[in-house]
């Protein structure tokens, strides 16, 4: 069993402080290159998936969380206001209320849809001490948002290709699903009801729980319905992971909301000149960053995959005499995207290597005269060993394939 706090802790990925606060974790060097390397996977398959990527605040006007039902709804999870005059400002629970409002600062037409919209951007909830533990909780997270604004007719189609993203994304990641869960109001559920805990009405649920119904059956996943997990305004697909405990944890989600677009009075111009009301599709990749890293932490227990790993290379000079060599070598792989550290210390070179492996880097390269008479370098693999000299240029190439594939194995 495998715990994420030890091994980030060990490896320098992550800590926190008292000063900082509970539940309030800060990236360390080597945490926050694999951080930017999944950004970068985010970013790159969003893209490529049609999504428009956008910015906004983590502040907001108490007044937008009342128009959205978050106010009413979820405020228990969510930070005091902050007196700024006569405006209270709030640190926001969700993105989706500004994604909205820039729906709705535009006009839009039926061609125009679907509009995906996805943002990397911070998310805070007000969890209680005994509830936040290492990056599995927290109080202040980074969450891979996006919302798509389409046409009832697109969304079925809309929320299939969403989890078939997600599905994807996995895969990437070495890891897979241990659970699908179709979340749903509570069987005894008040709808509009001011005291109940969901909005909107039953006919607008029940439609959005047999889209979601259809997309999980049409895509031949088994999954498990579970009543009163539901978000406030709408049914979900939630995919669960476990720990290596075996321990469950909701990461990437696709939910269906009818709610959001008539609360902000959402709009786009149908074919027939008319005025319609959008449907959105609310879908989180790999929810937290927070949450997945310290799933990815505890799956590879700190050996990343050489696309992930903090350090994708270590060089280790025998002697002072060829650390010039090593800065060269240095350069040419940097020059080439990747990740590299030299140990320049005045060290015997067993402990160098010694101290790459047990950072878990996939690649420790030894360089001596031999190697630096032919530009080459002798290559370390992790769970492999010594592989012997190889050309500078050949290794290179490798390791940029191993990054380009994202393949697991090295």
């Amino acid at each position: 069993m495998y715990d994420h706090r030890k091994i980030g802790r060990e490896l320098g990925l992550f800590d926190s402080d008292p000063l900082i606060g509970a539940g309030l974790p800060y990236w360390l060097p080597a945490g926050a290159a694999v951080r930017r390397a999944l950004e970068s996977y985010i970013s790159e398959v969003e893209r490529r998936a049609g999504y428009q990527q956008v910015y906004s605040p983590v502040l907001a006007k108490r007044e937008l969380y009342e128009i959205s039902g978050h106010w009413a709804k979820y405020h228990d999870d969510m930070y005091p206001p902050m007196d700024m005059g006569a405006e209270q400002l709030i640190l926001r629970p969700s993105i989706c209320p500004h994604h909205a409002l820039m729906y709705r600062s535009r006009s839009h037409s039926y061609r125009e849809l679907p509009l995906r919209y996805s943002e990397l951007g911070g998310q805070y909830r007000a969890e209680l001490s005994g509830a936040i533990g290492g990056l599995s909780r927290v109080r202040a997270m980074q969450l891979n948002d996006a919302h798509i604004f389409c046409r009832l007719d697109q969304v079925a189609s809309e929320a299939a290709a969403a989890l078939a993203l997600i599905n994807q994304a996995y895969a990437d990641m070495g890891i897979s699903a241990s659970r699908y869960v179709l979340a749903l109001p509570a069987e005894d559920a008040r709808f509009g009801d001011p005291s109940s805990k969901y909005v909107g009405d039953a006919a607008s649920w029940a439609q959005a729980a047999s889209l979601l119904r259809d997309v999980l059956e049409a895509a031949g996943i088994d999954y498990e319905e579970v009543p009163g997990d539901a978000a406030f305004y709408g049914p979900k697909i939630d995919i669960q992971l476990e720990d290596s405990a075996g321990r469950e944890f909701s990461l990437s989600t696709v939910q269906i909301d009818f709610h959001q677009p008539a609360a902000f009075g959402l709009e786009y111009i149908g074919a027939d000149g008319n005025k319609h009301r959008p449907v959105m599709v609310h879908r989180a990749l790999f929810g937290s960053v927070e949450r997945f890293f310290g799933v990815l932490i505890e799956h590879y227990a700190g050996a990343f995959p050489m696309w992930l790993a903090p350090v994708q290379a270590g060089i280790v000079p025998i002697s002072e005499k060829h650390l010039e060599y090593a800065a060269h070598v240095k350069k040419e792989l940097e020059a080439a995207g990747l990740r590299v550290e030299i140990d320049a210390r005045n060290e015997k070179m067993n402990a160098k290597i010694r101290e790459f492996t047990m950072q878990k880097v996939p690649f420790v390269l030894v360089m001596g005269d031999k190697e630096a008479s032919s530009e080459a370098v002798s290559v370390r693999t992790r769970g492999k060993g010594d592989e012997g000299s190889v050309a500078l240029t050949a290794f290179i190439e490798r390791a940029k394939g191993l990054v380009a594939s994202r393949q697991v194995a090295l």
